[in-house]
């Protein structure tokens, strides 16, 4: 009985359990697919938004004529230099400059005591007197001796022996006169004077002083003085420099002008031309050194001053220029952005020359009624349509940039006027 009653209970908890299974599992399945359909719908990809169409503004390339120039590095030096130094010796007795002065040519400046060369003058033109009596009295007796050979009072070998006389006291005399002269210009060279017109610098010796005198370097240097008008700019140029000179003087061009700007000013004020190249090129460093003349009328430009010097390089030219702001890198070469005639954006490869009022010159890759992208570059990309508003290219009025120093001759233009 108890094993009956144990077989109906199993059999009612199976029955009863199956049911159950089959609605866990049809809940989990439903929970899948419910699962599965949420993820569909969170993991699907949005739709792609529509990109705005960028603004740019273009302008056709500025077409000026352009005089091309190469940047220098140079340093001012006197057009004469001159080391006063004393002809004749003895004591420096009076000086009459400032130091730093501008003096001009025969401009007094030192005076050595002129005593002893007075005394000597005074002696040389004493014995000048005695030679002068001395062949007054040969030539007379020898005129009186003429007198008598038509008598034959007197012998042909007297005769003879006055003339020599004569002509030994007029040798005297010629050598007593230049003795004179001598002493008169020792008489001169006491009193030194200024030889060229500039700058004196300041004196060796004061008053008091013994100098001597002689030729050469061999007197004692009393200062020196710098000619500053014209002044001199001398410099370095490359051996490319020196065929561009050549070639452009075979070709019967003027005389190169060059302008240079001093460190501390913006702009090229000081006008010259070039007008010496050296005689041959330095072999260690390949270079020649040039020198161009300048006016300095006021002398304010001084030797030994640093200044940046532009060269001329060939006649004025016609040239498109653009903002250097529009030129782009790709990679090794530099393109601009030019809007085509579909208003899409398009990439020329470029020929870069030099700077001009902040405005870069281009050799080649574009045209003169080719649309470039002036502004709104950072948004435009090569094939993609845009807005393009004309805008204008115009020069820098201010721009004055410095050369670069890092290369002994970089190029740069202006706009000829």
């Amino acid at each position: 009985m108890n094993m009956l009653t144990n077989d109906i209970q199993a059999d009612y908890r199976a029955k009863t359990a199956r049911p159950r299974m089959v609605r866990n599992g049809s809940i989990l399945i439903a929970g899948l697919i419910l699962a599965g359909g949420a993820w569909k719908i969170t993991h699907r990809a949005p739709a792609a938004a529509a990109q705005p169409i960028p603004n740019v503004t273009v302008a056709s390339p500025l077409v000026r004529d352009v005089r091309a120039w190469d940047d220098y590095i140079g340093r001012f030096a006197p057009s004469k230099m001159v080391e006063v130094r004393p002809r004749v010796s003895g004591q420096i007795v009076g000086v009459h400059f400032k130091d730093g002065d501008i003096v001009r040519q025969g401009q007094l400046l030192f005076t050595i005591d002129p005593r002893p060369f007075a005394a000597a003058l005074a002696e040389a033109r004493a014995n000048a007197a005695s030679a002068r009596s001395t062949l007054a009295l040969a030539r007379s007796d020898l005129a009186r001796a003429n007198r008598l050979v038509g008598d034959e009072a007197i012998s042909a070998g007297e005769v003879d022996s006055l003339k020599a006389r004569v002509q030994a006291a007029e040798a005297a005399l010629a050598a007593t006169d230049a003795r004179v002269r001598q002493k008169a210009l020792d008489m001169e060279f006491a009193y030194v004077r200024a030889p060229i017109t500039g700058r004196i610098s300041d004196r060796r010796v004061d008053p008091g002083n013994q100098v001597g005198g002689g030729e050469g370097t061999t007197g004692s240097l009393l200062t020196t003085i710098n000619a500053l008008d014209p002044i001199y700019f001398t410099f370095d140029g490359s051996e490319a420099l020196f065929l561009k000179a050549q070639r452009a003087r075979a070709a019967g061009a003027r005389t190169s002008p060059v302008e240079i700007r001093l460190q501390d000013e913006a702009g090229y004020r000081w006008k010259g031309t070039l007008d010496f190249t050296d005689n041959g090129l330095d072999p260690r460093s390949g270079t020649i050194r040039g020198r161009a003349i300048l006016h300095n009328g006021n002398y304010f430009l001084t030797p030994g001053m640093f200044g940046n010097m532009r060269l001329a390089s060939g006649e004025t030219r016609r040239a498109l220029l653009v903002p250097d702001a529009a030129v782009q890198t790709d990679q090794a070469r530099k393109i601009l952005l030019v809007v085509g005639g579909d208003g899409k954006v398009v990439a020329r490869p470029v020929a870069l020359g030099p700077l001009v009022d902040g405005l870069r010159v281009i050799e080649s890759g574009v045209g003169p009624t080719d649309r470039v992208i002036v502004s709104g570059t950072q948004m435009a990309m090569p094939g993609m349509p845009v807005h393009a508003s004309a805008g204008r290219i115009a020069p820098e009025a201010t721009a004055n940039a410095a050369p670069s120093t890092s290369s002994p001759a970089a190029s740069e233009a202006t706009i000829a006027s």
